[in-house]
């Protein structure tokens, strides 16, 4: 499906390797230049301990950004690994392995999508707290479509056990 006018779309970002600021900064940037013209907005960066990661996986940094695009799912998928790519991410061996970077598209405004290689929703989203608190700073009312709780509800009753999140750097 494609969308002929700008659509709200919520990017989860995280590395754990490297300069790991540095690369959520580049991430950022390049997302800024899919972005339709409109206001770009963006979590601050938090710490947060690896979650069914290899173990002496290092802590990650994470946050979470929202635009406005114009294009098809397909087309940000494309786009979003082509960013993982020029960032410098490989293919891992094994699942969680520590990244250079990861860009993964939790909504694209209210469209629900699964064509057996990208699901949007993130399947995984609600269960974990490196995404549902930066979001939570964005937009605490936004609703997962399909869902009748808020994003800031789904964090206060989240049962799991990543640990808390240390605040990074509020403004990058």
């Amino acid at each position: 499906m494609q969308h002929r006018s700008p659509v709200r779309v919520t990017i989860a970002l995280g590395s754990n390797l490297g300069n790991r600021l540095l690369h959520l900064q580049e991430a950022r940037d390049l997302l800024k230049n899919i972005a339709a013209p409109g206001e770009f907005f963006q979590s601050p960066v938090y710490q947060t301990a690896p979650h069914l990661c290899p173990e002496n996986s290092p802590d990650f940094y994470n946050a979470v950004v929202e635009f406005f695009f114009i294009g098809t799912p397909r087309k940000l998928h494309n786009q979003t690994q082509s960013i993982e790519f020029h960032l410098g991410r490989m293919q891992a061996s094994e699942s969680n392995a520590p990244r250079i970077i990861d860009v993964d598209i939790l909504l694209m405004g209210e469209l629900v999508h699964d064509d057996g290689q990208l699901q949007i929703p993130h399947p995984r989203m609600l269960d974990r707290r490196f995404v549902l608190e930066p979001l939570s700073n964005i937009r605490p009312d936004a609703k997962v479509p399909g869902d009748r709780v808020t994003i800031v509800d789904h964090l206060r009753h989240l049962d799991n056990r990543e640990a808390a999140l240390t605040l990074v750097q509020a403004q990058w």
